[in-house]
């Protein structure tokens, strides 16, 4: 039976009537919010933001202030854009053999008075025993778990940064060149205890780690910026940080009343329901950029060593976006100035978004007919090499509609 509408629409116009009925109420605090942020003393919320790691929220690290604005700065006349996407099939056991595919798209835009466009994608196809499980390298262990679902997102994401490094080692120009991947640099499905230790080791230290020892050695002998981009984000590492700035009680009481959204302590409560974008496009004029923030997620904190991941957020005059960047970027006032500087270009380019993600993303994603079209390539090999072939019932169904 389809959705009933009818039942649908009413909830949903009930829906928008309640959010409508606390505009009032939420541009109140919002405004509270900013004048708060502005009067904070950095040194000072830096010392509590140090000492704050038993909150029950996690608060962005105080680097160069808090309500800092910075303006772009000139753009170069000749620069290059290197960007890196990726899009996967994962293990499906409809299909009759295990197997997963990566497919990495690549863009590299040149500007200036050499202009230039290089696309190219490289599907990679893992069905080996060793392609199908991470195994510890640790000396005697036998730990082991298969690749597919959300670790083999973590997997893909690693591999995109790795493509990057590739993609900013064959380009020969001298000019200021921006290495771009869309998304976190934070690998956060690592946070937590869903995974065994070994798996971040793996990941990270063995994957993540040297692609970005590769782009650092590069930044070091050339004009070199590295960016994620992230697109309408959802954090709230700052908005924590204001609400930890605001707060009159002790951690034990904090415990108590306040979790990651929302607290029932005045004047904390002024930033329920609020995201870091919300603070930033009230505070930001188009083209400018925050203050520079550093993750306390534990990912970064603990694994990533000399590549710990800094952000700001830039008002792109369309949305305001989310820019992470390695410490090594973060403590080059250059380099920094030079991401803020061609990020925003791209997104003019772009109509509001990096053209260079725009066109590796292009070159990456694996539509729905593609999807269809490997599972029945893996059928039809099979069935010419006249090997063992099944398919589940459920499949099967699906593909015969009854009606």
């Amino acid at each position: 039976m389809a959705l009933d509408l009818i039942q649908t629409v009413q909830q949903i116009d009930d829906m928008a009537q309640r959010l409508g009925n606390g505009q009032d109420d939420r541009a109140a605090r919002l405004e509270r919010a900013l004048e708060a942020m502005k009067v904070v003393d950095p040194s000072e919320l830096k010392h509590k933001v140090d000492s704050s790691q038993g909150r029950p929220y996690l608060c962005a690290g105080i680097v160069d202030g808090f309500a800092g604005r910075h303006s772009h700065s000139e753009l170069p006349q000749d620069y290059c854009v290197a960007a890196t996407d990726g899009s996967h099939i994962d293990v499906d056991r409809h299909v009759p053999v295990r197997c997963y595919l990566i497919n990495l798209g690549t863009c590299i835009l040149t500007y200036g008075t050499q202009p230039d466009a290089r696309l190219s994608n490289a599907p990679k196809l893992y069905s080996e025993e060793d392609d199908l499980y991470l195994v510890s390298s640790a000396a005697g262990s036998l730990d082991t778990v298969e690749i597919k679902e959300q670790l083999l997102g973590l997997k893909r994401s690693v591999e995109e940064v790795e493509a990057l490094a590739s993609a900013v080692e064959t380009i020969e120009t001298q000019e200021p060149l921006l290495g771009l991947i869309d998304g976190s640099f934070v690998l956060w499905g690592l946070a937590g205890r869903g995974f065994q230790p070994f798996v971040r080791e793996e990941i990270i230290g063995h994957g993540l780690l040297p692609a970005l020892d590769r782009l650092q050695k590069q930044a070091q002998v050339r004009n070199l910026a590295v960016a994620s981009y992230v697109s309408l984000p959802g954090s709230t590492e700052v908005v924590n940080t204001l609400r930890l700035s605001m707060c009159p009680k002790d951690q034990d009481e904090c415990n108590r009343s306040c979790n990651s959204h929302r607290s029932s302590n005045i004047p904390c409560n002024t930033v329920n329901g609020f995201l870091d974008r919300t603070l930033f496009q009230g505070l930001l004029e188009p083209g400018e950029r925050s203050s520079t923030f550093r993750t306390h997620s534990s990912v970064s904190r603990d694994n990533y060593g000399p590549h710990q991941i800094h952000f700001y957020y830039l008002n792109t005059g369309d949305e305001i976006a989310r820019v992470e960047v390695p410490q090594w970027i973060a403590e080059d006032e250059a380099a920094l100035a030079l991401s803020h500087s061609l990020i925003l270009d791209q997104c003019r380019l772009g109509m509001g978004y990096p053209v260079a993600i725009s066109e590796a993303h292009e070159q990456a994603v694996i539509n729905g007919q593609d999807r269809e079209l490997f599972k029945n390539m893996v059928d039809e090999a099979l069935l010419r090499r006249h090997l063992p072939f099944f398919s589940s019932e459920k499949a099967r169904s699906k593909r015969t509609p009854w009606l």
